[in-house]
């Protein structure tokens, strides 16, 4: 009874398969939510057709060695799946195939019967997966401070920039009250100025003409 409570808490990973752009790509994962999200899926590629979950043996393998991680290789290629896989060789074809409807292979007894794991070696791909999971969260975290970070020293900026900018106009419409102020009172020198001329002029022509007679 108690190994069989044990059980029931452990989390099955199942394999799952899709293709997405130049990649086959396959996850071990407890539910096709998971895979979905660790595919980085915006939509459920499950219910399109082009996802599918597999028991090919070496698949299943591969994923069951690396729970949570996700494998490639090259689109419509039979190789095994790694971390890292190289693109395709023949890309004339990629955009049908990577769009092609994965067909499910009719499962056989043996093969089945070859791939069961044991309840430790679940228990082992499932904390593998869940660390996995937790690794992923926490970069994600990480990505997600640095965007923060940018986003606050870009309003810092932009403040301080705007802050600069409002200072600097002030300062210029001081100084252009203050320029006006004094070309009024040079406009105002100057009509005294005028005056004072025209005045003395008209003397002065009075004083000559008199002079003249």
């Amino acid at each position: 009874m108690p190994k069989q409570a044990k059980s029931k808490s452990t989390r099955k990973l199942k394999t799952y398969q899709t293709s997405l752009g130049f990649y086959d790509q396959a996850i071990a994962a407890p539910s096709m939510k998971a895979a979905l999200q660790a595919w980085g899926a915006s939509s459920n590629l499950f219910h399109q057709g082009v996802a599918k979950e597999t028991d090919d043996p070496d698949i299943v393998a591969a994923t069951m060695a690396k729970p949570g991680i996700v494998l490639r290789r090259p689109v419509g290629s039979h190789g095994p799946f790694t971390e890292s896989a190289e693109l395709p060789t023949d890309l004339a074809d990629d955009g049908a195939k990577s769009t092609r409807k994965l067909k499910k292979r009719p499962a056989k007894t043996a093969r089945k019967t070859s791939l069961e794991i044991d309840d430790q070696a679940a228990r082992k791909a499932a904390a593998a997966f869940e660390k996995e999971e937790r690794r992923r969260e926490a970069e994600r975290r990480k990505e997600e401070a640095a965007r923060a970070r940018e986003r606050a020293r870009r309003a810092k900026a932009v403040a301080a920039a705007e802050a600069a900018l409002d200072k600097a106009g002030r300062e210029h419409e001081a100084k252009t009250e203050e320029i006006e102020a004094e070309r009024a009172a040079l406009d105002e020198r100057a009509e005294a100025e005028q005056a004072r001329w025209d005045k003395q002029r008209t003397k002065l022509e009075q004083a000559l003409r008199r002079a003249r007679e």
